[in-house]
């Protein structure tokens, strides 16, 4: 048989449940971890016939009312004035079985009750997020010790479980129409309960993820046209630098040539100066020719190139020379030098 009841001391909230053993009532109460705690005597009121009041952790004697005068083995547990056992700021190491024991002035025992004592964390606040693409929802809680988590849906059950994250997919259809949806998350355990109601409506969103998509498309579309832009700019870039490499090339070796032309030509066996300036192509009708070979030095003609000799004067020329000799012209080149030797 088991009794459930909830008893509400200095602003504390008590969970007692009282089986019967074999030899002796056992009642098991929750508390919080972090608060001050207090086991309360059922059924139980103080009068002056009641002299000795004791508090066991285990076999360890942790507090004691006598004469009106407390005994307590450390600050950490007081005994009230009605006989409840007071601990402060509960720590998982808590967790025992406490008992307590009523004498009268006599000695004579009153009452004997134990007590098992469980450590709980309170739950958080439920955290709820969906997708409307999935038609999934999800609540969660950040702590809480053995909870349990229950969805609805338009006060519906939708699913419950113990756990600290429910997830489902929730079947129909309202999720893309424009009619809303209602959505409740509880956390519970043995010492606490949350709660979380939220409005879901998917009809924006989708228009929302659709302007989404729609303007990443466009970002990409620009992206796309802006490096082909780049690209052909590039391009065409170096292509004008090309040709204007080739017109300042082609107007360089026309101008060299115009100022060659007008030069008076050199001597005749003098080696050009620059011969690495550019000639330009020759005319079409003309068929290129090999290069002559250079002419000797001035000083040495006449040793390569002897003189032609001359043909014999004919008989009308004696018969002409035989008077006296003719004047002759005032400038009369000089002969060359093997040529009078020859003769």
């Amino acid at each position: 048989m088991s009794l459930a009841s909830q008893v509400f001391t200095s602003s504390l909230l008590i969970f007692i449940v009282s089986t019967k053993g074999a030899a002796h009532e056992h009642k098991v109460v929750w508390g919080t971890l972090g608060l001050d705690f207090e086991l309360n005597i059922s059924n139980f009121h103080m009068n002056d016939g009641i002299d000795d009041i004791r508090w066991e952790s285990g076999k360890t004697r942790i507090a004691q009312l006598k004469g009106g005068k407390l005994k307590e083995v450390s600050g950490k547990y007081k005994i009230l004035t009605n006989g409840a056992l007071r601990i402060k700021q509960l720590k998982r190491e808590d967790h025992d079985i406490y008992k307590v024991t009523i004498y009268d002035s006599i000695g004579k025992n009153l009452l004997t009750e134990t007590f098992q004592l469980i450590i709980q964390e309170a739950v958080s606040e439920p955290v709820m997020f969906w997708t409307c693409t999935n038609r999934s929802l999800t609540c969660e809680i950040r702590s809480g010790t053995d909870s349990e988590l229950i969805l609805h849906l338009d006060n519906r059950l939708v699913d419950n479980a113990m756990a600290k994250t429910i997830s489902r997919k929730i079947a129909t259809n309202r999720w893309m129409t424009e009619e809303s949806m209602l959505f409740n998350c509880t956390a519970k355990n043995n010492i606490s309960e949350q709660r979380r109601t939220m409005t879901i409506n998917c009809s924006a969103k989708v228009l929302d993820i659709y302007l989404i998509i729609g303007i990443c498309g466009g970002g990409l579309v620009f992206f796309i046209f802006v490096i082909l832009l780049i690209f052909y700019l590039n391009k065409r870039r170096k292509q004008n630098d090309r040709r204007h490499d080739e017109e300042l090339e082609v107007r360089t070796c026309r101008v060299t040539s115009k100022e060659r032309r007008q030069k008076p030509r050199q001597v005749s066996g003098a080696a050009p100066q620059n011969p690495a300036v550019c000639q330009p192509p020759p005319p079409p009708s003309h068929r290129p020719q090999a290069p002559c070979p250079r002419p000797p030095p001035p000083s040495h003609r006449v040793h390569h190139h002897p003189q032609k000799k001359a043909p014999p004067a004919s008989a009308t020329q004696v018969h002409q020379q035989k008077g006296p000799p003719l004047p002759r012209p005032r400038v009369q080149p000089k002969p060359p030098h093997g040529a009078t030797e020859n003769s």
